[in-house]
């Protein structure tokens, strides 16, 4: 308030004087007053970080951006806050000042920062996080001892299904713990496994604590009914987690995929269903819960005692299918051998779809593992109880929360038994809208994924709508991968696919084969398809299915494709033109088009094409005088073309000082954004290309739609004075992006591996 008193002019003095916290809180004074705290918050990160952030100059609010990364070096030990008067006060907690404006989180390593999070003292800096963060990163992480996982799982449960997490990512895990790996998954999948994994004493958190208080008096004995008899008569059917105006959920918890963000309104989520506990099984058997704690999520232990009961008749079990409810001993085991339990049984657990569909539409099981069942994903290896046999738990009698609905795995080592759990997971998440699979070593596992996608897809309220791709080895020829994609998720609106080397093949063993490239693609809603293609020629003739079936495709990207006949090409534009006129932007990098002049005239004159990359294409490898004219005329006749990207394409100082003739007066052209790195530019050409460009300009009267000009990894450092001289006359002209590039340091990294 007393802020809020102060004159503008005043308060233009003070702020700069503010440490961090009253620099925060005087945020609102200062917006009434017109005033930006932008450069401040700039100057901070300058002095305290030391660092350049990535994409500083897409950064919208330097306030965020700086209280987020204080937070997590704060959080991690990185920053001593007591080395700037600025960051020290007495009267505020670093953590919990910063941490409600924190929307990602990375945590590495030994996971130090969880047992921090989860302490008691820093109570209110989690319910903060459940508010405000939308992204949660894990890297580099280690083997944990059990207490860490305890405190992993309390912070999950958290912050993802009680919380606002949104997007689950992981990196760089060469060895990864299979254990640790299940428990992020599952809990990122909306799986809450009480007791049984993690048998706490604690009281359960607040948000299922209510849940609990709805479900109390009357509920009661119908709950023990219905969970231990009165689902008998469903074996085998699942049953729906959520309303159908929420989406099918293929969990057995109703606290929907598309819970609010908010705490406050979380809470008041439908309330579970009845079997959530513990579905079908003896009638001898009943589920109970401690006093005060709740069905739907339980941090003591979930035990089903036999209590006597009016003796009845026993239905007969149907054969082939196992009772879905569990007995559980008295005794109580050891949580280590109980967290295992769950990780492996999460690995081969049968889902509804991996089995008694895949048998009634008479799909081979040959497809994806051994199994004799007909499941793609299930297996006995690794799923025994380490030195004994009693019960596992079973995904069917876990607790389904709010999941996430973007996943990423990068560099991330699966094995044949990770891959079964992810495939399990998978094949009922359908909160799940974008998927991300980067150098998992996925080999021929790769089947196991696409059974469990198409399982995914025939849920109902299935989401999911981007999936990307990548490895070092291509099992598959690419697309024969996308057509399997394709035809079982026809309702992707983004596709990539990206490999850098073929698969070699040991001695006589066959390659992976996929039945589903034979099948016809069904109409996709696809809009986005990149494909990388190891080395591999590409064949119109084999991507055309896939351009017919996705007639409302709008990008097209094509990496590393080699060309077999010089037809190859203007086949491939005679058949976009034909299956895809809403093909707004087309993309080629690393393909030689050096002498393809003749089609990259005719995609420069595309009436729809709004955006064409040539990415180290060696478009100017062998050009003419005569070619680079065409190319600039065709440019200027051109009125929907609004970004031309021509990156690593030898394109030199004389040749970029005569594409500024493309800004002409006699130009119709609305090129917007041109893409110039990596080129081998000199300060000097940039001078003139700089001055021949301001000279269009004030022919045309100022009026130029140019906006942005890309020149990262060009010589400029070879003349700094001339470079800084060529880049003050282009910012008066556009936005230019560049970077401090070592050209000879990279010239001698290239002679090196030569």
């Amino acid at each position: 308030p007393s802020l809020a008193a102060l004159p503008g002019h005043l308060l233009r003095g003070l702020l700069p004087l503010l440490n961090v916290f009253y620099l925060e809180r005087a945020e609102g004074a200062a917006r009434r007053a017109g005033l930006s705290t932008q450069p401040i918050w700039r100057k901070l990160w300058d002095d305290v970080m030391k660092t350049r952030p990535p994409n500083s100059e897409n950064v919208t609010c330097w306030r965020q951006k700086f209280l987020e990364m204080f937070f997590s070096n704060v959080l991690h030990g990185v920053l001593d806050v007591s080395s700037d008067w600025r960051l020290n006060d007495h009267h505020f907690s670093p953590l919990l000042h910063s941490s409600q404006h924190v929307t990602q989180l990375t945590l590495c390593n030994m996971l130090q920062a969880v047992t921090e999070l989860t302490a008691e003292h820093n109570q209110k800096v989690l319910e903060n996080l459940a508010g405000s963060l939308r992204t949660l990163k894990f890297q580099h992480l280690l083997s944990t001892d059990q207490s860490v996982r305890r405190s992993l799982v309390l912070l999950l449960h958290r912050l993802i299904h009680h919380g606002s997490v949104s997007q689950v990512s992981m990196y760089s895990w060469p060895v990864p713990d299979t254990v640790l790996l299940t428990l992020i998954l599952s809990m990122s999948a909306g799986y809450w496994c009480s007791g049984k994994v993690l048998p706490y004493r604690s009281s359960p958190c607040g948000f299922c604590r209510e849940d609990s208080a709805q479900q109390q008096g009357s509920t009661r004995a119908q709950t023990e009914l219905e969970c231990c008899g009165g689902k008998e008569q469903s074996h085998g059917k699942e049953q729906p987690a959520y309303p159908g105006a929420q989406g099918a959920q293929g969990g057995l918890l109703g606290c929907g995929a598309d819970a609010p963000h908010s705490p406050a309104i979380s809470a008041q989520r439908s309330a579970p269903s009845s079997n959530a506990l513990c579905a079908g099984g003896s009638g001898e058997v009943s589920c109970d819960s401690p006093a005060g704690s709740s069905p739907c999520c339980l941090l003591e232990g979930l035990s089903c005692h036999p209590v006597p009961r009016k003796p009845r008749r026993r239905q007969k079990a149907v054969v082939g299918r196992r009772r879905r409810c569990l007995r559980r001993s008295r005794a109580t085991y050891d949580d280590q051998e109980d967290l295992y339990d769950f990780v492996f049984t999460v690995a081969r657990e049968k889902t509804s779809e991996l089995h008694g569909n895949s048998a009634t539409e008479g799909e081979s099981a040959d497809n994806c593992s051994s199994s004799s069942t007909g499941s793609p994903c299930s297996s006995t290896a690794g799923c025994k109880r380490r030195g004994g046999s009693a019960g596992t738990f079973s995904l069917k009698t876990a607790q389904r929360f709010r999941s996430v609905s973007t996943l990423a795995l990068f560099s991330i080592p699966l094995t044949e038994d990770a891959c079964r759990t992810l495939s399990n997971l998978l094949s009922s998440w359908v909160s799940l809208e974008n998927l991300v699979l980067s150098y998992n070593g996925l080999g021929a596992n790769i089947t196991c994924l696409l059974w469990a996608l198409r399982a995914l897809s025939r849920r109902p309220g299935c989401r999911l709508r981007v999936l990307r791709l990548s490895d070092v080895f291509c099992h598959v020829p690419c697309v024969e991968l996308v057509r399997c994609v394709l035809s079982a998720l026809p309702q992707l609106r983004t596709l990539s696919v990206s490999f850098d080397l073929k698969n070699q093949v040991e001695g006589n063993r066959p390659g992976v084969n996929l039945s589903c490239s034979e099948t016809e693609i069904p109409e996709s809603c696809l809009e986005q398809l990149e494909i990388r293609f190891p080395r591999e020629p590409l064949h119109t003739a084999l991507l055309l299915p896939v351009l017919k079936a996705s007639r409302g495709l709008q990008q097209l990207s094509l990496d590393s494709a080699a060309l077999p006949c010089p037809q190859e090409l203007e086949h491939l534009l005679q058949a976009l033109k034909e299956c895809n006129p809403n093909l707004k932007k087309l993309s080629f990098h690393d393909v030689n088009l050096a002498d393809h002049q003749k089609e990259v005239l005719l995609l420069l004159q595309d009436p729809i094409l709004q955006e064409i990359t040539f990415s180290f294409c060696r478009l100017f490898e062998s050009c003419t005088t005569e070619f680079l004219s065409e190319i600039i005329n065709t440019v200027k006749r051109n009125s929907s073309l609004k970004s031309l990207k021509l990156p690593g394409n030898r394109l030199g100082n004389h040749r970029l000082v005569a594409l500024a003739d493309i800004f002409s007066e006699d130009s119709s052209s609305s090129l917007c954004q041109l893409d110039v790195s990596s080129n081998c530019i000199k300060p000097d050409g940039l001078l003139e290309f700089s001055k021949k460009l301001e000279g269009h300009i004030q022919q045309r009267g100022g009026h130029i739609k140019f906006t942005h000009l890309r020149l990262f990894q060009n010589w400029l450092d070879q003349d700094v004075e001339t470079a800084q001289e060529a880049l003050r006359r282009l910012r008066a002209v556009c936005n230019v992006v560049n970077d401090t590039w070592d050209s000879s340091q990279a010239f001698a990294d290239y002679i090196s591996v030569m």
